[in-house]
């Protein structure tokens, strides 16, 4: 058993968010859903992060892909949707479920997009701390090979999307999507709807980041608009207010427990979320492992 199958016997659960896996075992009961957002904006979901795309006259624009071995059924159902060919593939970040087909798309001659910081990660080995792992360097092909720093804009498919770099979130490379004719915005991992997020501290990110990004995405989003998050189903800026709010109140509440010199073993035994535990618990972070990675984000935040 290699590397990433013990990986993925190890976490798996945690099928929306770092799984690191290479056994076309682990995936072939996949199916990829396609959900029609708004115009021609697409959420496709499988199994990793969520999928945005652009299709019209000028192509494919690609949000994320996933792992490598469900690039053939992601591909299939893209063609269902348009005959044109993928031009670009963004990823929102460096995680491996949410870059891991960007081998098989760069092999074909997608140009892969990201920022400065992803490129960096992906073309180095990692050590994800809150999982104890190391993620190793992925090949030349599957790096971005145009990067940027604060934003960027595409102009496809009669589509205006402005993608947007948000410092130290989910990790230290995120970026939001715009897609400003169509009032829908992509979140990448700054957003997980319906449980308990990841927050990579190994990736400079930061639970205060997570909520500056939140609040700035609701700052430009109005009642119609339609959020795609990183993981969990499509969303609007109501879900997204909620998401946020609840952030605040368990970063509050972890702040002051840090405060009065609780242990983390004494504040796990106290299950101080027990009422978030009941919304948020059932996904791929238990209410524990999520005290830890909270506990530990709060605390590097507070120095």
């Amino acid at each position: 058993m290699n590397y990433f199958q013990k990986l993925s016997m190890t976490l798996l659960l945690f099928v929306t968010s770092l799984v690191y896996a290479d056994s076309t075992d682990e995936f072939k009961d996949v199916q990829i859903k396609t959900i029609h957002v708004e115009n021609g904006i697409y959420m496709l979901m499988g199994k990793g992060g969520n999928i945005g795309l652009s299709v019209g006259e000028d192509g494919v624009f690609m949000i994320d892909d996933q792992f490598a071995p469900l690039t053939s059924k992601i591909k299939t159902a893209i063609k269902e949707i348009s005959k044109k060919d993928i031009k670009f593939v963004l990823n929102t970040h460096w995680h491996f479920d949410h870059t891991g087909g960007n081998e098989n798309l760069g092999r074909e001659g997608v140009i892969i997009v990201s920022h400065d910081n992803v490129r960096k990660r992906m073309s180095k080995d990692n050590f994800i701390k809150a999982f104890n792992k190391n993620v190793p360097a992925s090949s030349k092909i599957a790096l971005p090979v145009i990067t940027f720093n604060d934003s960027m804009t595409f102009h496809l498919n009669n589509e205006e999307i402005e993608v947007i770099h948000q410092k130290n979130a989910h990790t230290d490379g995120d970026s939001i999507i715009f897609f400003k004719t169509s009032n829908v915005i992509h979140t990448g991992d700054v957003f997980f709807n319906g449980f308990y997020p990841f927050i990579d501290e190994s990736s400079n990110g930061s639970i205060n980041g997570v909520i500056k990004s939140a609040s700035y995405i609701i700052s430009r989003a109005d009642i119609d608009t339609k959020i795609i998050p990183g993981h969990g189903k499509l969303s609007n800026k109501k879900g997204l207010i909620k998401y946020r709010d609840t952030l605040v109140l368990l970063r509050d509440r972890m702040k002051k427990l840090i405060q009065n010199e609780k242990s983390l073993d004494e504040i796990i035994a106290m299950k101080p979320n027990s009422d978030i535990d009941k919304m948020w618990g059932g996904g791929f972070l238990s209410p524990e492992k999520f005290l830890k990675i909270l506990y530990s984000v709060v605390k590097k935040d507070m120095k």
